[in-house]
């Protein structure tokens, strides 16, 4: 059995033979040494041309960074207006003016709409509070409140908010028990507080 010698993977073929094969693979048309030559001197003269306009664009580049640095323009600055260009730039387009009139025109829907339903659920409570309901219910809560007023101490409340009656009254009746409870003898159990 004759083992085969295998290629080895690292051999490489010289360029030469390699750009050889790729161009007589490529369909290029043939050209003579006069056209080539000329070609040559082309891609010469451009690769200068494009060296020397790099080399314009980044003295311009520093010549402009150096009026900038004169006249106090920082990055920040520049980012600033770039944003407040493209923002007014986004607001006189046709699209932004057409959201906003949408927009606008719901919030105004939005407001009248509100507006409408507080002055239903207004007119609703005017109602009733014309009802012998509510009247007699305000009538209990008045007479509930002078009462309150009457046990806490006479008249030293007259004017307060129904919150403060009901601290003081709170106060009072805490009062009241630890008043009673010192006079009392302890086997006496049916007095709560």
């Amino acid at each position: 059995m004759e083992t085969q010698a295998q290629p080895d993977l690292l051999e490489t073929q010289p360029l030469q033979e390699a750009d050889e094969e790729m161009a007589t693979d490529a369909d290029f048309p043939i050209l003579s040494e006069e056209e080539k030559e000329e070609l040559s001197a082309e891609v010469v003269q451009l690769e200068d041309e494009i060296t020397t306009l790099r080399q314009v664009l980044a003295d311009k580049e520093k010549h402009l960074m150096e009026i900038k640095h004169k006249l106090g323009v920082n990055v920040m600055n520049e980012l600033k207006q770039n944003f407040n260009k493209s923002w007014y730039d986004v607001q006189t387009h046709s699209a932004y003016k057409k959201t906003q009139e949408t927009l606008s025109q719901a919030g105004q829907k939005a407001t009248a709409a509100i507006t409408n339903v507080g002055s239903a659920i207004g007119k609703k409570l005017g109602d009733m509070r014309n009802t012998p309901t509510f009247k007699s219910f305000e009538e209990r809560l008045d007479s509930t409140v002078s009462n309150l007023k009457t046990k806490v101490g006479g008249t030293s409340n007259v004017g307060a908010s129904f919150e403060e009656v009901l601290n003081s009254t709170a106060h009072a009746s805490a009062q009241s028990c630890s008043v009673a409870e010192t006079q009392l003898p302890e086997d006496e159990e049916d007095i709560q507080c």
